[in-house]
């Protein structure tokens, strides 16, 4: 650990011009999203020293103005000057881009900052920045307005600390929005936690009467992080696989446990920045696992020698993973950093894989035939939902159509023009195809509540008649055989009551959609429709709301008196088909809520789901209750 980590170190690669110009070039979009970034952009360099071993505690708290202040206990930032620049190094890490210690300078084995941007994009998109390095006995000081400095790196006093010290406030002229939100914080912090085996990240918000505080400190690592995932789905064993090995330059951690779901859960990291499109150590992960577990069923003869082989997706069924690999240099397909390239990172992690788990498999021949006896059962659930499914197809061939008979379709044939109604009941589903455009808007109706695809297997969810009905009307085909490029509508609205029922129904399809057809809901065409919760007419002219505050409004503006006359909706089926056209179907005057899927954050959404839709009630109850106060506007 010895490795020299001086002014000279820090590399200029070229200038911080543009960056307020194309915010989105270097933090996603100037969304919350971007807003949120900037943290982590800041933490991850905390976290760098951290895996470098000389930071222990990162300290990050939102305070009363919305500024953040991010505090680690590393070796702080050079403070000398930087030879190539002539200024000191501390302001070629704040002021220009791809500056940094981690562009073979020696400084960093290992680093999550990859693009060396970090914080000179925090820097250039803050109204203002302020440093304070604690090194060798001193502390030091600087201040930058939107980027520039404000005053030369001056010390300013003695100090027992060490580290560096990092408070910014995002430009309001750059951001759509400025404040922060505590529970994504804490998210994206705890994960980090998880994936640095004993570091200690605190995250404190001084923006309520009372402080909120929470410590993230996990000596189990990544094994900690199943067990947290795992936590509301009954594990099919007690113990959590842990594999951890180094080939060449590539560290492994691997921990795995399969649970009695029907849905996998795999999540791959690089040096601690989650990989949501995987890659070469994930590919590696995925042979490993199949190979090993075939070998040891046939071996065992859990498979006879005239059965086909397990697929990789019959061994997955309810496994939880994480692949968590360390590697020096690591090769990203795209700017996102959300696809791994390097190749040895795929033969590190499958040999470490291979003979970890073919040693755990042989020391615990209980668990090893657990593990097999589902994957066998969910091979026979594969075999009887592929006949299904052939079944289907044969019969759509003879009948000469393939789109179920209660789809009211469209007759326009370009897919960006065409919109489709999932609407809740014959009644509701009456007024909608009596109400909609028939050149681009399709309806097609359900009945009941469909299948909760959370507790079945695939072989049961396609014999269900609804799911059916929507995978034949969309066209994209599901799982493995879905194709983003035959999908017949470009919005997929669900339109329910605004009641405990529909929101119910929502999420059952919503569940079905996001395991099933994930695409849809990440490339931004699923929908829910908000019908009115309140009519308003007075003197023959109606108003809808869409609110109690609406409704309160528009009260204001006509007046409270006797001769209002306010209709409260129920249902969607309390409309006439001419009402609602014009405030649920009309695309001058609807309002649609687009669901949004952050890549990201897919092991928190899977365990959102798990938890709303699985079988534990604690969990759920929880989970209302923590959550009851953001929702407004549904009947209990």
């Amino acid at each position: 650990m010895g490795n020299e980590y001086g002014a000279d170190q820090i590399q200029i690669l070229e200038g911080l011009e543009a960056v307020r110009k194309r915010p989105g070039m270097y933090i996603g979009s100037t969304s919350s999203k971007g807003l949120h970034h900037l943290v982590y952009e800041i933490v991850d360099n905390a976290v760098d020293e951290a895996l470098a071993g000389f930071c222990d505690t990162i300290d990050v708290t939102i305070n009363e103005d919305n500024s953040i202040t991010v505090i680690d206990n590393g070796r702080g930032i050079p403070v000398g000057i930087n030879q190539k620049k002539g200024i000191s190094s501390v302001e070629v890490v704040f002021t220009i881009l791809h500056a940094g210690g981690k562009f073979g300078g020696g400084g960093y084995k290992v680093s999550g900052g990859l693009h060396g941007v970090g914080a000179s994009v925090v820097n250039a998109l803050s109204e203002w920045l302020t440093v304070e390095i604690y090194l060798e006995g001193k502390k030091y000081f600087q201040r930058y307005e939107r980027g520039k400095a404000i005053n030369k790196l001056e010390e300013i006093g003695d100090t027992d600390l060490r580290g560096t010290k990092i408070t910014f406030l995002p430009d309001k002229e750059i951001f759509e929005e400025t404040v922060y939100d505590y529970e994504v914080l804490k998210q994206r912090l705890r994960e980090m936690a998880f994936l640095t085996k004993n570091i200690k990240i605190i995250l404190r918000d001084k923006r309520e009467e009372t402080l909120i505080e929470k410590e993230f400190h996990y000596a189990g690592g990544i094994k900690e992080y199943v067990e947290y995932l795992n936590r509301h789905k009954d594990p099919l064993y007690p113990d959590i696989i842990y594999c951890e090995g180094q080939r060449d330059e590539v560290y492994v951690e691997v921990a795995l446990q399969h649970n009695n779901t029907y849905t996998e859960g795999c999540y791959s990291f690089v040096n601690n920045i989650t990989t949501p499109e995987g890659g070469t150590h994930l590919a590696g992960f995925k042979n490993a696992v199949t190979k090993t577990f075939n070998d040891y069923a046939r071996s065992m003869k859990y498979l006879k020698d005239s059965d086909t082989n397990l697929s990789g997706e019959d061994i997955r069924e309810g496994l939880t993973a994480i692949i968590s690999i360390k590697i020096p240099d690591p090769q990203f397909e795209g700017q996102t950093k959300q696809k791994l390239g390097n190749s040895e990172a795929r033969g590190a992690v499958d040999s470490v894989v291979s003979e970890q788990v073919t040693y755990y498999l042989e020391q615990n021949p209980q668990v090893a035939r657990m593990i097999c006896e589902k994957s066998v059962l969910a091979q026979r659930a594969r075999d009887a939902a592929r006949k299904a499914r052939d079944l289907t197809r044969r019969k759509t061939a003879l009948e000469g159509t393939s789109l179920p008979g209660k789809l009211a379709d469209c007759s326009e044939k370009d897919p960006s023009k065409c919109e489709i109604y999932i609407v809740e009941g014959d009644s509701a589903g009456g007024s909608a195809k009596t109400a909609r455009t028939r050149a681009t808007q399709a309806i097609l109706p359900l009945r009941g509540k469909i299948l909760n695809v959370e507790k079945s297997r695939l072989d049961k969810i396609l014999v269900n008649n609804e799911i059916r009905a929507m995978i034949t009307a969309f066209g994209t085909g599901i799982s493995d055989e879905f194709d983003i490029a035959r999908l017949r509508y470009h919005k997929i609205i669900i339109m329910t009551d605004a009641d405990v029922d529909g929101a119910h129904i929502s999420t059952l399809l919503l569940t079905f959609l996001y395991r099933f057809m994930p695409e849809l809901i990440k490339q931004g065409y699923v929908y829910l429709a908000q019908p009115p919760l309140y009519k308003v007419e007075k003197n023959k002219i109606a108003k809808y709301a869409y609110s109690d505050d609406e409704l309160n409004q528009i009260l204001l503006e006509i007046g409270r008196d006797s001769n209002n006359k306010i209709q409260r909706y129920k249902g969607l089926g309390e409309m006439d088909a001419e009402q609602l056209w014009e405030t649920t179907m009309d695309p001058e005057r609807r309002i649609l809520l687009r669901i949004k899927m952050d890549e990201e954050e897919s092991a928190e959404t899977d365990l959102t789901f798990t938890t709303l839709m699985g079988d534990k009630v604690e969990p759920r109850r929880e989970f209302i209750e923590t959550n009851a106060k953001y929702v407004k506007n549904l009947d209990i």
